[in-house]
């Protein structure tokens, strides 16, 4: 499997993308009745990263630190343009961060399906039920969503009143 190194080590890349959003979310919304939110959000994704880096273990797949770094740096110039266009509208940064959160999230979905048909039960892994993973990325994604189109209504029902 000559190219399943790189795909998963773009979705590693995504979730470390993901945690960095996630971190400054929650430093943002400190004390506000999101920061919960936010808090088990990360929580899962977490989980998640730990459950793709077992996988990646067990098939002898190292990590890519340029992929890694590469997250890094996509997620602080993200922040940047979110921020800077943002200025007098907090609540379009948070938006647009839950939009960029739920299209992860359906990447992630993916994965694991894609990892149920081509790993399945042959590939010699133990300890995974992709079925599972695929339902909670399903049940973050609902939350995040609900989420989402929560502060779309405050932000554009505000805008017209």
């Amino acid at each position: 499997m000559k190219y399943l190194p790189v795909y998963l080590n773009d979705h590693l890349a995504g979730s470390i993308g993901a945690l960095e959003m996630l971190g400054d979310l929650i430093e943002t919304h400190e004390g506000k009745p999101l920061e919960q939110f936010l808090r088990a959000l990360r929580d899962d994704i977490e989980a998640d990263q730990r459950e793709l880096k077992r996988i990646m273990e067990q098939l002898g797949i190292d990590e890519s630190d340029t992929r890694k770094a590469g997250a890094w740096v996509a997620e602080k110039i993200l922040r940047a343009k979110l921020r800077g266009g943002d200025a007098d509208e907090p609540n379009r940064a948070l938006l647009q961060s839950l939009e960029s959160l739920s299209l992860g999230i359906t990447g992630k979905r993916s994965l694991w399906r894609t990892l149920d048909v081509v790993l399945g039960s042959g590939a010699g892994l133990s300890g995974f039920d992709f079925a599972r993973l695929e339902k909670r990325a399903a049940t973050q994604f609902g939350r995040v969503e609900a989420q989402r189109l929560e502060i779309a209504r405050q932000i554009f029902t505000a805008e017209s009143g």
